[in-house]
């Protein structure tokens, strides 16, 4: 049984999403042992509790530097002895401790087809502006191994979503969650969970 740690700052519709796969069978053999938020005012909170499972938040404001909140963070997660980190909407930057220790056991769910709209400043609704604002006619949501780079580790799954003439930034990122996060997201626990993911060389290969 693969234990997961599902990392949030918002509103927790992907760790949902991996909630109701699980539920529904379509995620097999995984369980969430923790959700973990740096946001106190995280709706993901509440989702975990209604769902039975511990919630805690780590937030860097009650730490005196980023050392003590980084370690406070690991430590967190550590206590729960997971197997896999989930980030869905974490915008922390994760300590390289905690990268390290979690080699190839860290996914990241990004609302764009990587290398597209991806790295240092591309998060939440400024990469639907941008994938907009640059004119892009398909765009979509990437699940990959997190590494120490921003948005940089091995891809695991993509899917497309076209982009219509009338999208403003909200609606498209609607449309990218509900079309490709979604369900990526469940697809990659459960290819995780049942051990069919390899990481070689910097490539994931899918057993």
């Amino acid at each position: 049984m693969l234990k997961l740690a599902v990392l949030v700052s918002g509103g927790g519709t992907n760790l949902q999403a991996i909630l109701d796969s699980i539920r529904d069978g379509r995620i097999m053999n995984a369980k969430v042992a923790a959700v973990i938020s740096n946001n106190h005012g995280a709706y993901a909170l509440e989702r975990a509790k209604q769902a039975g499972v511990p919630a805690v938040c780590i937030s860097p404001k009650e730490y005196s530097s980023r050392t003590e909140f980084n370690q406070a963070l690991l430590d967190a997660v550590n206590s729960y002895a997971v197997d896999l980190i989930v980030l869905a909407g974490f915008l922390v930057v994760l300590p390289e401790t905690m990268i390290e220790q979690y080699e190839n056991r860290i996914i990241n769910i990004h609302p764009s087809l990587i290398p597209s709209f991806c790295g240092t400043g591309y998060y939440g609704l400024k990469v639907h502006e941008a994938a907009l604002a640059r004119g892009v006619k398909v765009t979509g949501a990437t699940v990959h191994f997190v590494d120490k780079g921003t948005d940089t580790g091995p891809i695991l799954l993509q899917k497309a979503v076209e982009v219509e003439a009338q999208d403003t930034p909200e609606t498209l990122q609607r449309r990218v969650m509900e079309q490709a996060e979604w369900k990526l997201l469940p697809q990659a626990v459960d290819l995780i969970a049942n051990g069919r993911v390899q990481v070689k060389e910097g490539n994931v290969i899918i057993k």
